[in-house]
């Protein structure tokens, strides 16, 4: 074991439980340091940041981790780090400075997307909303289940939620396709048999599946990789189901293909603009198009990762931080800055 000291830089305030939670986590290891702010600002974390030898949290500022010269490891606790790749691509032309992200969530995530899935399929909002009405046993004719029996499932991705999703569908009677860019990182196991496709064969892909599952992460290669052309090769009876980032889908060709019918559904948990206007009845929308207004999307507000308060998700952090330590480079979820994710 390496004994030398570590200091972990926490750039937000843990609650008491979480702090705890940390504190165990790395308690046979007496040299690792966590280190909370008094408050956070820029100020008080600038002073601390040369102290890190891992900082810890969300946007950080590119003057902290320049201030942070002794820093070797970022942890992301999120996902999501495409903010982040035109900081740490300049930093690298200077020094070593690792950007690892946190999959802590994926449980949840693929959780949610079977929930939404099943929700659009089985019509459960529209029945929910009109039994809160007083309608009583609105049938067929106003609302019909699709079955998932039958239906071939395509994984856009597949990672740490999709592989998940996977898992949570073989039960189904449903048949499988994975289109992936990079096959050379296959994964030891499927839960069940699938068709292989790359990221060549999007086109093939998209038209032999009904139900396409989106989980990739967002990058200059993956932005607006679904338009009005691979929406039409979905089909009419195809459904959608976005997890990974709104960009991915171009807003305008999604919210087309629902409203003209030329998908059958979608169920959307991401999207296109998160800091919303309220309009003149107060209300704030997350897209330049009225996706509310349409009746065959099941609407869900990013919140796939929720309950936020659970302390396992933490553990890939907790390993990492041990690992450096250790003395240890083969951290969990490197964040490759070439390709983004």
């Amino acid at each position: 074991m390496n004994n030398k000291d570590v200091n972990v830089l926490c750039i937000w305030k843990p609650n008491e439980r979480l702090q705890n939670y940390l504190e165990k986590g790395l308690l046979d290891y007496p040299q690792i340091t966590l280190i909370i702010p008094p408050d956070l600002e820029q100020e008080t974390l600038m002073r601390l940041a040369p102290e890190a030898d891992i900082i810890m949290g969300w946007r950080p500022t590119k003057e902290l981790l320049e201030t942070a010269k002794n820093t070797k490891l970022f942890i992301n606790p999120g996902a999501g780090v495409q903010h982040l790749i035109p900081i740490f691509n300049e930093l690298a032309e200077d020094r070593e400075l690792i950007l690892v992200n946190g999959h802590g969530n994926s449980y949840f995530t693929a959780q949610h997307v079977v929930a939404i899935l099943l929700a659009l399929m089985n019509k459960v909002i529209p029945h929910h909303n009109w039994m809160v009405q007083g309608y009583w046993r609105r049938g067929d004719s106003f609302a019909q289940s699709i079955p998932l029996r039958g239906q071939k499932v395509g994984f856009l991705g597949y990672g740490a939620v999709n592989h998940l999703v996977h898992k949570f569908l073989s039960g189904f009677d449903v048949e499988f396709s994975i289109l992936k860019r990079d096959w050379s990182k296959e994964p030891n196991s499927f839960p069940t048999s699938v068709t292989k496709y790359t990221i060549e064969e999007l086109h093939e892909f998209l038209t032999e599946i009904d139900i396409l599952i989106v989980a990739v992460p967002l990058t200059s290669k993956t932005e607006g990789l679904i338009k009005d052309k691979e929406l039409q090769l979905l089909g009419k009876e195809g459904l959608l189901v976005n997890i990974g980032r709104g960009p991915i889908i171009d807003e305008r060709s999604l919210y087309l293909a629902l409203k003209e019918n030329r998908i059958k559904g979608a169920a959307i948990d991401v999207w296109y603009n998160y800091q919303p206007e309220e309009d003149e009845q107060g209300r704030r929308f997350p897209s330049m198009y009225p996706f509310h207004e349409l009746d065959n999307v099941v609407l869900s507000p990013h919140r796939g990762a929720s309950p936020m308060n659970d302390l396992k998700r933490w553990d890939e952090q907790i390993e990492n931080i041990i690992r450096f330590a250790e003395g240890r480079k083969d951290f969990i979820n490197i964040v490759n800055l070439d390709e983004g994710y």
